[in-house]
This record gives structure tokens, sequence and C-alpha cells, in this order.
């Protein structure tokens, strides 16, 4: 046993899940960072509407596809239009693989 919180003693599972948080933190702040970087959150945010749709609503969307990451990482480097309304979402093709599934696996999880 460990003790980390003022005296209370830290089991092992504890300390994991603690890590185990904080690293799920820190690749969230890094994929916000890629948005950021990509110019996402120019026209996205991850709760409220923008000129595009709140990440979340992207997230409730594609709730339970099987194909929805694949389907996000396509209309991310392809660009759409009629998904969301009439404004098209530019295409990003100079973004990796990597990155591409990088940011659709981001936007899946937002809340």
């Amino acid at each position: 046993m460990v003790t980390i919180f003022k005296g209370r003693r830290t089991t092992p599972l504890q300390i994991a899940v603690l890590l185990c948080a904080g690293a799920f933190t820190l690749q969230a702040q890094a994929n916000e960072a890629l948005a950021n970087k990509s110019g996402c959150l120019g026209c996205h945010a991850v709760a409220t509407k923008l000129v595009g749709p709140a990440y979340k609503d992207v997230a409730a969307k594609y709730a339970g596809q099987a194909d929805a990451q694949a389907m996000l990482m396509q209309s991310i480097r392809n660009g759409s239009v009629g998904k969301w309304g009439e404004l098209p979402m530019p295409a990003h093709p100079k973004l990796s693989d990597a990155d591409l599934k990088k940011l659709a696996t981001w936007v899946l999880s937002a809340k």
C-alpha cells in the first residue's frame, strides 16, 4: 500500500485508475490541440454549435454505428455538405491517417 491522499492508504488498483485517468486527460488535451492546429475549432466546439455542429451532437448522431469512425474520417478528409445544413465543411486532405483517426476518435468521445 502507498499513501497518496492525506493519510489514506491507496491500493495498486486505485493508483492504476488514477494513472489511466491522467493519461486519458492528456490524450484528450493533445487531440484538442490537434483539432485547433488543424483549424477545426474555428467552426466547431465540443458543447455548442458554431458554424458547424457541436462535437457532442456529432458523437450522438453516430453513436452505436460500427463504421462511425471511418465515416467521420472520410468527412474530415474529403469535406462534406448536407449532413448538418447547407454550409459545406472544407476538406482536410493533408491530414495523415493517424491524425484523422485521432480527431475522429476524439470527436466521437465528446459528451
